[in-house]
């Protein structure tokens, strides 16, 4: 998987095999209300932003790269992501297309979404929403539940893609979330090479007032536009 598309699917959601944020104390069993509350916490989550810290365990390198950012997310499903201050890749999900920006090589990458999407990509996109499911089916439509654990005052939910196309590039993905008020405090992607991307959240607000133009991101005509899954 590219950089563009790892960067991409850490949007909101969760994936991993690190011990990054989490006590070396075993997980004890959550308890069976956890995850109905979680959903029932994302229930009137319309809008929703967060600093970030991204922590990336590569196979190639003995020490994780980190960085920090921020996110924010409208519902259904759009949302912004930008890492680095001044941002050095910014990615944004609008109604049918995906764009990951990298503004010091004036660069653009289009992903398709919807219609346009096809095969492999089109089974990944789908998990893109993982992180505010509105309900249970709508997990149980995508994944399978392999754990519930408890752990530092959190709950991990640990799922298994159901498509298989979208198994051989994310095999997992975790959700964290507080065990006081349900809320979402850290996501991570495990790829199929052994690598992952943490996602912990903090300074987090919920349905905050957001411009509109977060989503649609204006594209300096010097920009150079390529779309990878044409290729």
């Amino acid at each position: 998987m590219s950089a563009a598309l790892a960067f991409g699917f850490s949007s909101l959601f969760g994936f991993w095999n690190l011990n990054f944020g989490i006590s070396a104390q075993a997980a004890e069993p959550a308890r069976p209300s956890a995850l109905p509350r979680f959903l029932s916490a994302q229930t009137n989550l319309l809008t929703w932003s967060a600093d970030l810290t991204q922590t990336r365990q590569l196979k190639t390198l003995t020490q994780p790269l980190v960085s920090t950012g921020r996110v924010w997310f409208a519902a259904p499903n759009k949302f912004r992501w930008e890492i680095g201050s001044p941002a050095q890749t910014i990615a944004v999900r609008g109604a049918d297309e995906m764009l990951v920006i990298y503004p010091r090589l004036k660069r653009v990458e289009r992903y398709p979404i919807g219609a346009q999407a096809s095969g492999q990509w089109k089974d990944t996109l789908a998990l893109l929403e993982a992180g505010f499911p509105r309900s249970h089916r709508e997990i149980e439509e995508r994944f399978r539940i392999l754990s519930l654990t408890e752990s530092n005052d959190l709950h991990h939910v640990a799922l298994e893609p159901r498509s298989s196309s979208a198994r051989r590039m994310m095999p997992q993905i975790t959700i964290s979330f507080a065990t006081n008020d349900y809320a979402l405090r850290a996501t991570e992607l495990q790829f199929a090479d052994g690598s992952t991307m943490r996602n912990e959240f903090r300074n987090a607000q919920e349905n905050p007032a957001l411009d509109p133009a977060l989503f649609h991101p204006e594209i300096d005509p010097d920009f150079k536009i390529v779309e990878p899954m044409k290729r």
